[in-house]
């Protein structure tokens, strides 16, 4: 069993308070956490639409930043509501975390849309990925799933924000928002792929140091089972 360490700034403003408010939500007890993942992930979707629209409709930017303030808002129940009813298993963990990354993909797209740049969202589709990967393998090495302190809750935060000024300035009539739009995107891909490349570097340190044995077995073949 992995440890989950988060050295995000936000998450003690934000994510703590939610959880150590669950038990105001009544959720049924028999709800399977499942059920709220996969909720989650149908506001992820909702947001993604929304990030589409941002630039062209008023309504565009709200959807963006409720879809998205949901899908946190999902993304830290359904783990709480699955300690709190013992209904925690490995098939709700592995749903849980195959849709995370698709959740931030999704955005992202949804921005490159929003702005016709998908050369820019093809860029930052491949940085999330990798930095995924690398959050997971390292997890295995070392045994413990940490998130930074610019992170997911970070990010999300980011976005929702994104969606709340973006509402407002086509609300508005304010002009040149394309132009803004490609700005911010740009800076974001950016910052990504240099984020991506100082934890790609801390990362090997870390599993190098800290790390078990390294594995030094080979690949067994079908001839070989036989």
């Amino acid at each position: 069993m992995h440890q989950r360490i988060s050295h995000s700034w936000l998450d003690p403003w934000l994510t703590r308070p939610l959880k150590e408010r669950y038990p105001l939500l009544r959720i049924p007890r028999r709800l399977p956490p499942e059920v709220i993942v996969i909720g989650g992930h149908a506001l992820a979707i909702a947001g993604a639409v929304g990030l589409a629209f941002s630039t062209t409709t008023w309504w565009g930017g709200l959807l963006a930043t409720v879809g998205i303030a949901g899908n946190h808002l999902a993304d830290v129940l359904d783990g709480t509501h699955a300690r709190a009813t013992q209904q925690c298993r490995n098939g709700g963990e592995l749903l849980d975390h195959f849709f995370d990354p698709l959740s931030f993909a999704y955005w992202l797209v949804g921005i490159a849309v929003s702005c016709g740049r998908l050369d820019l969202g093809l860029a930052a589709v491949i940085c999330l990925f990798a930095m995924a990967v690398l959050t997971n393998i390292k997890a295995k090495l070392i045994g413990e799933f940490t998130l930074s302190a610019i992170g997911p809750t970070e990010f999300k935060t980011l976005l929702a924000v994104y969606g709340l000024i973006l509402a407002g300035c086509v609300a508005r009539g304010v002009e040149a928002i394309m132009t803004g739009v490609v700005v911010c995107f740009t800076v974001l891909v950016v910052f990504g792929i240099v984020l991506l490349g100082v934890q790609l570097i801390r990362s090997i340190q870390e599993v190098n140091q800290r790390g078990g044995r390294p594995d030094t077995s080979d690949w067994v073949t079908r001839r070989d089972a036989a």
